[in-house]
């Protein structure tokens, strides 16, 4: 659920304000997150927030006073830091007569800061506003046409939207608006022991769902694209992350035909997303065949589920 709260307070002409924003998630591999920020209105302002929220590998909701869900809209209201809040260095952006400087600090409830995360903010005509990847004392921030409600989540490596809000950013030049936001990562769920199965690897990565291949071919099919579409935005704008894309088979057939089947799945996955402008050494691909179930071969449902795609963030 979301929760917000505000503090409200008048500098000469400069108007901050603030919002406090609570998110939650389910699923995966996320985090949870807390915001404290600032923004500005006519004739200037800054405001300031914060929120909480578990985070999943993508798939999310949230909720808070006034509503639930996407729906939530975040209510501005007035502070006195905003303008002046950075990270680890001086801020790169200033607020103007057409861009709102968002200022976010993304840190974990029992660790502290947290660095490398990337929010998202999306207008209603589509278009996406990323800010920096947080730095040493989580500090991000971007800019934003005024005047409009945007849609909140933080990039993910599952793919796909997670911990998303609405705020409204009112109209008018000179706004800063900053949000603290608690993030606490999940990792994903260790996977259940199978008879006479090998132990789970340590590192297990999140499950791409939805990425399909033509029938014992390494040929992605089409509608598979948006998802691995996610990926590539992940990659593109978390700009320290390195990857492992892994490949895996049921067991129907030859292992040794499995194996090379899973290592050109993999492959098949990195040239993609090397072909959308990804760096080939920040992403290795391997195939472990039938090796790695996680699920029983002995069901059609079992085996569709160890026939899958994960990628993993390397530390």
């Amino acid at each position: 659920m979301v929760a917000c709260d505000a503090m409200k307070s008048t500098l000469g002409h400069l108007r901050l304000i603030a919002i406090a924003m609570s998110l939650a998630t389910a699923c995966g591999g996320g985090e949870t997150a807390d915001t404290t920020g600032g923004s500005g209105s006519s004739g200037g302002g800054t405001s300031g927030g914060s929120s909480g929220a578990d985070d999943g590998d993508g798939s999310g909701d949230s909720g808070g006073s006034g509503g639930s869900g996407d729906g939530q809209t975040f209510q501005l209201s007035d502070s006195t830091t905003a303008g002046d809040a950075h990270g680890d260095s001086p801020s790169r952006i200033r607020s103007s007569a057409t861009g709102a400087a968002m200022r976010l600090f993304i840190v974990d409830p029992e660790n502290g800061p947290l660095p490398g995360i990337v929010i998202k903010l999306t207008a209603p005509d589509g278009t996406a506003y990323y800010t920096s990847e947080s730095d040493s004392v989580g500090y991000a921030e971007v800019l934003v046409p005024p005047g409009a409600r945007y849609r909140i989540e933080y990039l993910t490596l599952g793919g796909r939207a997670a911990t998303t809000a609405n705020v409204e950013v009112p109209p008018g030049p000179n706004q800063d608006i900053r949000l603290t936001m608690r993030y606490r990562r999940r990792r994903p769920p260790p996977i259940p022991p199978l008879p006479d199965a090998p132990p789970p690897p340590e590192d297990p990565g999140f499950v791409m769902e939805g990425i399909l291949f033509e029938t014992g071919r390494a040929t992605i099919q089409p509608e598979s694209f948006p998802r691995i579409d996610g990926l590539v935005e992940y990659m593109t704008y978390v700009e320290s992350a390195h990857i492992r894309i892994s490949g895996h088979t049921d067991n129907v057939g030859n292992p040794a035909r499995n194996q090379t089947l899973s290592e050109q799945r993999a492959q098949a996955v990195r040239a993609y997303v090397i072909a959308h402008g990804i760096d080939a050494s920040r992403i290795e691909a391997v195939g472990y065949g039938d090796t790695r179930p996680v699920a029983t071969n002995d069901t059609e449902a079992g085996r569709a589920q160890n026939r899958r795609i994960e990628a993993t963030q390397l530390e």
